[in-house]
């Protein structure tokens, strides 16, 4: 693959040209740190709509704080997210995850937030159902910890774009950027964020809108 496929320049060129056509993104959606983790967990295999509906039934019965979820029996709280889809795997994939917290990190995202980053990713992995995606999603966007998130989004545009081999994996799709851009919490934050906007509206897997898109000329 050639050096200029890859350069700083050619990803920062993207970057401006992904935000002065859609504008900051304010992702992720969400009013506190804890509830952008119950989110990144509850977004598996499913469309943010849908998370957003059981975020919603969660706040309607009081239970979008860690004392509330872990008082909350697994049944109900299946009930509340059922939405999102998978609603029984999601519940005990939350409750593993509130059980983390609270026994590594005595229930608080903020001294969590404290550690290392190396150290809490790999202790995230370690939680049952919490993957790769998940993990750096956590991470960056409730932790601000500066590491990019790849998603289905991520790989489909850098396939398409010649940045990466269509076959790419998780972790060379994220030492790309990492090792090309700053490591910069709000540039992780928002590049990941337009990435996804542009699968939605142009870089889609079935019928591509190709003419319209930012990207279209050669960059």
């Amino acid at each position: 693959m050639s050096t200029r496929c890859v350069s700083r320049n050619r990803l920062l060129k993207i970057y401006r040209r992904l935000l002065r056509r859609f504008g900051p993104q304010k992702w992720w959606p969400a009013r506190t740190p804890f509830e952008v983790a119950i989110g990144a967990i509850l977004t598996q295999n499913t469309s943010w709509s849908n998370v957003e509906r059981a975020i919603r039934n969660l706040r309607q019965a009081g239970c979008l704080s860690l004392r509330a979820l872990d008082r909350l029996a697994a049944a109900e709280l299946a009930r509340l997210i059922r939405p999102s889809g998978y609603y029984n795997m999601k519940a005990r994939r939350l409750k593993s995850f509130l059980s983390f917290l609270k026994e590594r990190h005595a229930g608080s995202l903020k001294k969590m937030s404290r550690r290392p980053l190396p150290f809490l990713r790999r202790q995230l992995l370690g939680v049952n159902g919490i993957g790769p995606e998940t993990a750096d999603s956590i991470l960056l966007y409730a932790l601000g910890k500066p590491v990019f998130v790849v998603d289905a989004y991520t790989r489909r545009f850098c396939g398409r774009h010649g940045l990466a081999a269509p076959d790419a994996g998780y972790e060379e799709l994220q030492a790309l950027f990492g090792r090309h851009l700053p490591a910069q919490v709000p540039l992780f934050n928002e590049y990941h964020a337009l990435i996804v906007r542009l699968g939605k509206e142009h870089c889609r897997k079935t019928k591509p809108d190709c003419a319209p898109c930012p990207l279209h000329e050669d960059l």
